[in-house]
């Protein structure tokens, strides 16, 4: 059971579970929301809130329904004032004070952003304040389309080390298949290791029509967060109660259980705050080197180079039938490496003695 005093929980909400069917905001939904996570703060724990609903919020007060990336952006930088202030005025309701914090990919991929959004969610936790977090919409794009802040919500836990992040969707939690379609789902109760076999029955389960997550977001993020050992909930938020009694331990929802080492800072935002810029194909001998042996990738393991990359960009390394095995900072670029792959290291060859070296390598498998 996790005590509330002191605990660290991101909790995760979206557009589709604070909206009315007609679009607008739920003043019954931010309400039960706010109530919790007001008890929450003043129980002296640390709750950080991603929230979704600003491109909903927009949508209402201006009345326009297109859907084209600068249109969605526009309706953005509407809702997200309407957004906080909502929110603002709810909490100040429990004496409790928040602060809107907008960010984007770039600020997890450049080491020295991570690091300064790291020292400033950590002051403001400090100051008692709830951060109330969202992806800066109106200059990037990858949410609008793809992740509805699921993956965002887990990058958060995993930059300040929190306890828990809890991810409140439309449904009770993670389903064996889609229940919308098939009479034999059932509710997962627990998910000890994340595998292809879960990640293949969630893969085609939606989101809805105000939401643009599906469950594949949610199991994505959830990765993420065992990796970084955050343990995390995914549960319907319209359970009564849901974040109290999840912070409380009680069994709601799907719980993904965190991997036993929470792994290093640093080795968190190569892993998964960094983008690919290229592909390693590699051969079973330079599998086991890395996953087994803690060796850095030499170029001698290197069957396939993808890409176009230079050296410190991250790259996604997999074997030979395309499983993700681990990534890396490259230690070469990628026509460099191209030269030299399948070549035994020969130390006269400057800047090519190595692919990734083992300090820039995070292993993903096991």
């Amino acid at each position: 059971m996790m005590t509330t005093r002191a605990a660290t929980v991101v909790v995760k909400v979206g557009s589709s579970s604070i909206t009315e069917s007609d679009g607008a905001l739920s003043g019954s939904a931010l309400d039960a929301l706010v109530d919790q996570l007001g008890a929450l703060a003043r129980g002296g724990a640390r709750p950080l809130l991603v929230s979704s609903g600003a491109i909903a919020a927009g949508r209402r007060a201006i009345g326009v329904a297109a859907r084209e990336i600068d249109a969605l952006q526009g309706l953005a930088a509407v809702g997200q004032g309407l957004l906080i202030a909502e929110y603002t005025r709810r909490f100040a309701a429990h004496d409790v004070r928040v602060a809107q914090v907008l960010l984007t990919a770039r600020d997890f991929g450049d080491r020295g952003a991570y690091l300064n959004a790291r020292r400033t969610l950590e002051r403001l936790l400090s100051w008692n304040v709830v951060p109330v977090i969202n992806e800066n919409d109106t200059t990037a794009t990858d949410e609008i389309t793809f992740g509805d802040n699921d993956r965002l919500a887990a990058l958060v836990a995993t930059l300040v080390g929190a306890d828990l992040l809890l991810i409140l969707t439309d449904t009770a939690g993670v389903f064996s298949a889609d229940p919308r379609l098939s009479a034999e789902a059932s509710l997962i109760d627990e998910v000890t290791h994340l595998d292809a076999s879960l990640e293949a029955a969630t893969s085609d389960v939606p989101g809805t029509t105000m939401g643009s997550g599906g469950m594949a977001s949610k199991i994505a993020a959830a990765r993420i967060a065992a990796w970084s050992g955050v343990p995390c909930v995914i549960a319907g938020a319209a359970t009564a109660g849901v974040v109290t009694r999840v912070v409380a331990g009680e069994p709601v929802g799907t719980l993904v259980r965190a991997r036993p080492q929470r792994m290093p800072a640093r080795k968190v935002w190569i892993a998964f705050a960094q983008a690919a810029r290229g592909r390693l194909v590699i051969d079973e001998g330079a599998v086991e080197a890395i996953s087994r042996r803690g060796r850095s990738l030499l170029p001698v393991g290197v069957r396939e180079v993808g890409g176009e990359f230079h050296t410190g960009d991250a790259v996604e390394i997999v074997d030979p039938g395309g499983t993700l095995v681990a990534k890396g900072l490259a230690a070469c670029p990628a026509g460099r490496l191209r030269e030299v792959a399948g070549r035994p290291r020969d130390g006269s060859e400057a800047g090519a003695t190595e692919a990734v070296h083992r300090d820039d390598l995070v292993v993903l498998i096991g």
